[in-house]
This record gives structure tokens, C-alpha cells and sequence, in this order.
């Protein structure tokens, strides 16, 4: 057995995740087997529903890969349904204040901890006498801190019991501070803020991960002390190797354009 995404947390290694944005339980079973510490399936940007969630979930437990839902919002249906469904960690957009931080963490736990309603149809399938306290042990939430709001309240945020993680979105924390959404930071006043956040981390001793859109960019923001990567998409990937393929397969090369626009965290 694979191990579970609060064994990875306790740990003390970095951990690189695959994201999914395809809505293919093929797809999914794929990355799963590609060797990633975990999966992330994404329901707020990628093309993907409930309907295609469920079987999704179901092709990494073959591969016996952890796997993250990042909801489409912070609401509590969101989070609960993708925790029944099977997710071991919810990655949740847009955490702006302290309240935001903790309707994500009652949404994800059940009492004393939170609100989660008792429904886990099939969370408890492979987890022996599951129960509302292993369940809240096992569950890690990670809030997205990609918002001026987020940014100004951040030791609020960190200091609210049951926020596991932070997990940064580059092009929207440019984009909220009136910058160029990218993932390749360059901007002074971008790369900044992403010190600001690792910063805040430490301070409260939560892991800190990012969205990277190379290993270059993974090793550049490891050597600053985030510990969590995700590296492109399993749609970025398969664009980028095609891409490569038809510039390659003739002598002298073929210019092949192709939007970076999709490039989104």
C-alpha cells in the first residue's frame, strides 16, 4: 500500500503531485501510475464534474495514489461531496480572511471539529472502522492563498486549527495584485509575495505548496522552502509532448505556435 496523504504531511520530505484536468478515469489512472507522491483532480479550472470525479477517484485508489479535490469554490457541498467521494485532501480557491479559512475546515471535518455531514458512501470503503475522529486525522485541507485579502491576513489564516497546507496559485496572486497572470515569476514584486507566504509558513509550521509550470521552477521554489509542487497538468503535458513531437519529426524543425494561456494555477 501507497502512503496516505497524512503520512506524507507527517513526514518531512518534499512531495511533487500530478494534476488532472482531463475528465478521464484513463487519464487519471495514468498520472496515478506515473509516480507521484499524489493526484490532484480539478474541479474549479479543469473540464471536469462531479459524474467524472467519482470514476477519476476511483482509477488512482487502483494505482494507490492519494488524491486531492480542488473544489470549484469554498462551499460546503463542494468539499463534502469530494471527501465522500473518496479525496483524502481538499485544495480550496480564493481563502481571503480567517472566516473563509474556517467554513473551508468545518466544511472538511466532522463535529466537534467542523460541520461535515455523515455520509462518507465511499470514503470508508477501504479504510478499516472509519470513524468521524480518524476521518478528521485523516483529511488534509489545503487553502489557496492567491488574493490581496489572503496575503493581509495570512498569520489569521495559518493560525486556524485544521488548515493542513497552503498551496499558492501564481498567476492569480499576480493577477489580484494588478501583475501578468504567469507561472514563470519574474517580477520582483510577484516573487515577493511568494516570500511573504513560505515566510508566514514557517512562522506556523504548515506546508507551503505551489503550482510550477517546470522542474526548474520546482527547484526553484524547494531552495526557498516550499514543499508541496505540482508541475503542469496532465493536459499541459500532453499539449507540450505533441508540440515537441511535430517540431521535431522534420530535418530543420517545424515552428509549431501554441498558446500558453491555458497555463493557470
Amino acid at each position: 500500500m501507497g502512503k496516505s496523504l497524512r503520512e506524507l504531511w507527517d513526514g518531512s520530505e518534499a512531495t511533487i503531485g500530478g494534476w488532472c484536468s482531463i475528465p478521464s478515469s484513463f487519464s487519471a489512472e495514468m498520472m496515478g501510475r506515473c509516480g507521484f507522491d499524489w493526484v490532484c483532480i480539478d474541479t474549479q479550472h479543469g473540464v471536469i464534474g462531479y459524474d467524472e470525479m467519482m470514476p477519476m477517484l476511483q482509477a488512482l485508489s487502483i494505482t494507490q495514489t492519494p488524491a486531492f479535490v480542488r473544489v470549484p469554490w469554498n462551499q460546503p457541498d463542494h468539499i463534502m461531496k469530494a471527501l465522500d467521494a473518496g479525496a483524502q485532501g481538499v485544495i480550496v480557491p480564493m481563502v481571503s480572511s480567517e472566516e473563509d479559512a474556517r467554513a473551508a475546515v468545518a466544511a472538511a471535518k466532522y463535529p466537534p471539529m467542523g460541520m461535515r455531514s455523515w455520509g462518507p458512501i465511499r470514503a470508508a470503503l477501504d479504510v478499516p472502522e472509519y470513524t468521524p475522529e480518524s476521518a478528521n486525522r485523516r483529511t488534509i485541507v489545503a487553502v489557496m492563498i492567491e488574493t490581496p485579502g489572503g496575503v493581509e491576513n495570512l498569520d489569521a489564516i495559518l493560525a486556524v486549527p485544521g488548515v493542513d497546507a497552503v498551496y499558492v496559485g501564481p498567476s492569480d496572486l499576480a493577477l489580484g495584485h494588478g501583475m501578468t497572470p504567469t507561472l514563470n515569476v519574474s517580477d520582483p514584486e510577484h516573487e515577493k509575495l511568494i516570500d511573504t507566504i513560505i515566510e508566514a509558513c514557517r512562522k506556523h509550521g504548515k506546508v507551503a505548496g505551489i503550482h510550477c509550470d517546470s522542474a526548474e521552477t520546482v527547484r526553484r521554489w524547494h531552495a526557498r522552502g516550499y514543499g508541496m509542487f505540482t508541475v503542469g497538468s496532465d493536459a499541459a503535458l500532453m499539449r507540450s509532448a505533441a508540440t515537441a513531437v511535430i517540431s521535431q519529426a522534420f530535418e530543420g524543425g517545424r515552428e509549431v505556435k501554441v498558446s500558453t494561456t491555458g497555463q493557470y494555477a
